[in-house]
C-alpha cells in the first residue's frame, strides 16, 4: 500500500456522524482560569467542541452546556494547528486569523495570517533548575513557529493531492476526513495532529500546506482562463538552508517542494506538476562567517544507496524522472555535481525510467538572458513531451495524463531552479492552451504582453516566498523571470537579499532549524534525560554580538596601530597591536563555527 493511502495516524474519526468529514470554519476560544474550551460556532457542527485543561493539557471533548462560570477572555479563532508536549505541559496552537487567498476546485483556500500557541504549563513550577531554563528555550522556539510563513489551507479541500492523483482515487475517499484523504509527506503540521485525531476531534483536524498558493484570471480571446500555482513542501526533511542539505540516509532530500500549476477553461482541466530538490547524496555546507562555505560529501557506509533510495521512490510515485541538475562545473560545486552525475550512472536496470541532464546554468545565462534557458528546453523538449501533462473534461474523462516528472536542483534549489521551472511552465502552458483550442500551434502566449506579464509576475512571487520557506529572505534572479533579463535595479535587490541570507544563515538559523525539528517530531521532548543545551565557553555568549564585537574590535585595533605608527616612541606597541589585531582576525577565522548560531536538537542526518 502506497504511503498515500495509509491513514496518517490512528484513530476512526469523529465522535458523531453528523459532523464526519467536516471541518469547523469558525471556532470560538474561551479562557478559563482552569480550562480553555474550543466551540465551534458554524450552523451544523455547533456546540461540537473540546476543553484543555491548563495544568496537564488533558484534552476531553465537550458534554452537555458550558455552566455558569464567566470566561476571563472570549475570542474567535479559525483552525487548532495542533497540540505539542514540552517539559512542563502541552501548548496549543491555534490559527488566530485567516486570509482569503483564492479558490481551488470550487473550495476556499486561505493563508494562514497569525497564530498563537496556548499555555497548559502549570507543572513549570515542579521542574529543576536546568529544566526551567531549558523550556524557556522551548518556549522562544514556539515564538518562531508562531511566525511561519507561507501557510494554506481549506477546510473541504485537500491540498496535499495533486488534480491528476486525485482524480485517481476512490469517491469513497473524499468522504472521509480531511486528514485521512491527504498526503503525509505534505501536511506541514503532521506531527502536532496526534493528540486531536487520538481524542477522535475531526472537525477540528485541519492540514496545513507550507508553501505556494495563488490564483489568476484573465482573458484570451475574450476567454476567461483560470490559473493555479500551488507548491507543496514536504516535511521529511524540513529545514534551513544551511541546516538541511542533501539527503538523509532514507533518501528524503532537503528542500523538495511539488509544484502545479494547473489551468482552467470551460470544460477542461489541466495540470503539469514539476518538483524540485536538492542534490540526493550525503553532503553538508556548515556556516563559518565565511560569505560561501566550503560543500562537504559525507563518508558514511550507506551513501552509495541514498541517490537510489531517493530515486526509486520518485519513479513509484511519479513514473519517468527527468533529473536537470543547474549546477556549476567548477569548483566545489563541480565537484558536488560530478559525484552525483557518479551516481546518476549506477541505475542502469532503470535507465529507461531515469533521465540526468547536466545543464550549467551560470555558464550558459551568465549574461542575465532568461531565454538561453531556450537551449535546455531544446535539450528535454522529447522527453517532456514523452511524460505529457494532465487533462480532463468536465465529466470527470480522463484525456491525457502525466506519465513522468522533471526534477531540477541547483545547489540551493532556489533561484535557479525557480528561473528554470518558470521557463518551463511558460513552454507548457503554451502547449496547454493549444491543446484547449484557445491558441493554434504556431502561437504562443509570449504574443499576450498582458499576460505573459501576469504569468511572470505569479512565479517570480512563487520563487520568493519558496526562498522566504528556506532561506529566510527573497529569491535571487527575480529579474529574469520578470524582465527575461539581468537589470541594475535587480543586481540592487539580489545584492541586499544575498546579505540577508548571509545574516540569517550564520546568526539565526541554528534556533530556526531547532524551532522546525521540534514541531515536526525529529526530536522528541521528555523529562529526566540531559539537557540538550549544555554549551561549551564560546557557545554561553550571543552569537552576533560576540562576532561583531570581535571583528569590530580587531578593526579599531589595527587604524589605532597605523595612526599610533607615525610616532616612533610609539612604534613598539604599534607591533604589539598589530599583532593582536593579527591574532584576533586568526581567531575568528579559525573559530568561524563557533560563532555562528547553530542547532542544537538534532544532527544534519
Amino acid at each position: 500500500m502506497s504511503e498515500e493511502a495509509q491513514p496518517l495516524l490512528h484513530g476512526d474519526g469523529g465522535n458523531d456522524e453528523l459532523v464526519r468529514g467536516l471541518c469547523c470554519t469558525e471556532m470560538e476560544l474561551r479562557e478559563y482560569s482552569d480550562k480553555y474550551i474550543v466551540r465551534s460556532t458554524d450552523p451544523y457542527t455547533v456546540g461540537y467542541g473540546f476543553s484543555v485543561d491548563r495544568s496537564h493539557g488533558v484534552i476531553r471533548p465537550l458534554e452537555g452546556d458550558l455552566g455558569s462560570e464567566n470566561p476571563l477572555k472570549v475570542s474567535t479563532i479559525y483552525g487548532v494547528a495542533g497540540v505539542i508536549r514540552l517539559l512542563a505541559g502541552s501548548y496549543v496552537l491555534v490559527i488566530t486569523s485567516r486570509k482569503e487567498i483564492g479558490s481551488y476546485l470550487g473550495s476556499t483556500i486561505y493563508g494562514v495570517a497569525s497564530m498563537r500557541f496556548l499555555s497548559c504549563n502549570e507543572a513549570l513550577k515542579e521542574l529543576t533548575t536546568q529544566e526551567k531554563k531549558d523550556e524557556a528555550y522551548f518556549m522562544s522556539l514556539l515564538k518562531i513557529v508562531e511566525a511561519t510563513p507561507g501557510l494554506y489551507f481549506s477546510y473541504d479541500r485537500d491540498l496535499t493531492i495533486n488534480l491528476q492523483r486525485s482524480s485517481q482515487l476512490a469517491k469513497e475517499r473524499t468522504r472521509k476526513p480531511l486528514w485521512k484523504q491527504a498526503d503525509p509527506r505534505f501536511i506541514w503540521n503532521r506531527n502536532l495532529l496526534e493528540e486531536l485525531i487520538e481524542a477522535k476531534l475531526d472537525p477540528f483536524v485541519i492540514p496545513l500546506i507550507q508553501g505556494h498558493f495563488q490564483t489568476i484570471q484573465f482573458t484570451l480571446k475574450d476567454a476567461p482562463v483560470k490559473l493555479i500555482l500551488i507548491s507543496r513542501r514536504c516535511n521529511r526533511r524540513l529545514g534551513t538552508r544551511m541546516w538541511r542539505r542533501g539527503a538523509n540516509l532514507e533518501g528524503d532530500v532537503a528542500n523538495f517542494v511539488e509544484s502545479e500549476q494547473i489551468v482552467e477553461y470551460g470544460c477542461f482541466r489541466s495540470s503539469f506538476l514539476q518538483i524540485r530538490g536538492s542534490i540526493p547524496l550525503l553532503w553538508e555546507q556548515i556556516v563559518d562567517l565565511s560569505y560561501k562555505p566550503k560543500l562537504n560529501l559525507i563518508e558514511h557506509a550507506e551513501a552509495s544507496k541514498v541517490a537510489q533510495r531517493h530515486f526509486y521512490d520518485l519513479m513509484q510515485r511519479y513514473g519517468e524522472v527527468l533529473a536537470v541538475d543547474l549546477t556549476d562545473k567548477h569548483g566545489d560545486e563541480g565537484k558536488l555535481s560530478h559525484a552525483y552525475s557518479v551516481e546518476m550512472e549506477k541505475f542502469p536496470d532503470v535507465r529507461y525510467n531515469l533521465l540526468y541532464v547536466s545543464f550549467d546554468f551560470h555558464n550558459t545565462c551568465g549574461k542575465g538572458y532568461f531565454d538561453s534557458v531556450q537551449l535546455l528546453y531544446d535539450q528535454i523538449k522529447e522527453d517532456i513531451n514523452k511524460q505529457g501533462y494532465f487533462l480532463m473534461n468536465a465529466e470527470g474523462e480522463l484525456l491525457m495524463e502525466q506519465k513522468g516528472i522533471i526534477r531540477s536542483n541547483c545547489i540551493d534549489c532556489l533561484d535557479r531552479t525557480n528561473v528554470t521551472q518558470s521557463f518551463l511552465g511558460r513552454k507548457l502552458l503554451d502547449i496547454q492552451l493549444q491543446k484547449m483550442g484557445l491558441l493554434s500551434s504556431n502561437e504562443s502566449i509570449t504574443a499576450h504582453n498582458n499576460i505573459i506579464d501576469i504569468f511572470k509576475t505569479v512565479w517570480v512571487e512563487h520563487g520568493d516566498e519558496i526562498s522566504q520557506e528556506y532561506a529566510g529572505s527573497h529569491a535571487l534572479k527575480g529579474d529574469l523571470v520578470r524582465y527575461g533579463r539581468q537589470t541594475f535595479s535587480g543586481l540592487v535587490k539580489d545584492g541586499l537579499s544575498a546579505l540577508s541570507r548571509y545574516y540569517l544563515n550564520n546568526f539565526q538559523d541554528g534556533m530556526r532549524q531547532d524551532a522546525l525539528d521540534l514541531i515536526s517530531g525529529q526530536y522528541s521532548v521528555s523529562r529526566g534525560g540531559p539537557s540538550p543545551f549544555q554549551q561549551n565557553a564560546l557557545e554561553n555568549i550571543s552569537y552576533l554580538p560576540l562576532a561583531s564585537a570581535v571583528i569590530i574590535g580587531g578593526i579599531t585595533l589595527t587604524t589605532f596601530s597605523l595612526n599610533q605608527g607615525r610616532n616612533m616612541q610609539h612604534f613598539p606597541a604599534s607591533i604589539l597591536l598589530a599583532g593582536v589585531t593579527v591574532g584576533v582576525v586568526a581567531l575568528v577565522k579559525a573559530n568561524g563555527k563557533q560563532f555562528c548560531s547553530r542547532p542544537r536538537l538534532c544532527g544534519l542526518y
